[in-house]
């Protein structure tokens, strides 16, 4: 009886095709979690507005705000901008334009930091349901700004590599949606934080 001849398995599996779509519904899904989440806190914050006669007892200042909102939008614009170069296949614009928007969403950062060593002053997140809820909501968000800047920073390594280019720039798309997403949040919480207590009472 013969010996079967042994074949040695390969050690690298065969490369899988890439599903075009995984990483579209990944961040899809994840952003329909996230913004499940806000709208609870959203909710939680009128919720607790019911019981009190003025709420809120001091509307928070606008000035920071207003300078966070345009820095924000103007992020937006700016990665918008590069997700369309990288498409169109101006690397190096999309490139410029990714790093701008992380130096807006560092400014962003920076500029919250003084709003909230600002707003300590009066307002401590223990002293009311009120400070409570506001400090939860506009830390929950800065929380999100710096994933998105994570997320951002990771795909500019990745395009300053190469790894991202015009036939595969989903990493970046997806990153795009993220951070959209971000300031679609913030435009929520600066109307319902900071305009709305203005118009309403």
């Amino acid at each position: 009886m013969s010996a079967v001849p042994y074949l040695e398995p390969s050690r690298v599996a065969p490369p899988r095709p890439m599903e075009q779509g995984r990483g579209r519904w990944g961040m899809g899904l994840f952003i329909l979690t996230e913004a499940a989440l806000f709208a609870d806190l959203f909710f939680a914050y009128f919720y607790l507005g019911t019981s009190h006669p003025t709420w809120p007892p001091d509307p928070p200042k606008l000035l920071f705000a207003s300078v966070l909102t345009v820095m924000l939008i103007a992020s937006s614009a700016v990665l918008f901008l590069a997700d369309s170069a990288m498409r169109r296949g101006r690397t190096g614009t999309a490139t410029a334009a990714v790093a701008m928007t992380l130096l807006l969403g560092v400014g962003f950062v920076g500029i919250q930091a003084l709003e909230y060593r600002d707003h300590l002053r009066t307002l401590k997140p223990t002293e009311s349901s009120y400070g409570s809820i506001f400090y939860t909501i506009t830390s929950f968000h800065g929380a999100h700004v710096l994933i998105g800047l994570l997320l951002l920073g990771f795909v500019l390594a990745q395009m300053i590599s190469g790894k991202v280019s015009p036939a595969h720039h989903q990493p970046l798309r997806n990153a795009s949606w993220y951070w959209h997403f971000v300031d679609v949040v913030w435009l929520a919480v600066f109307f319902i934080l900071y305009v709305s207590p203005r118009i309403y009472q």
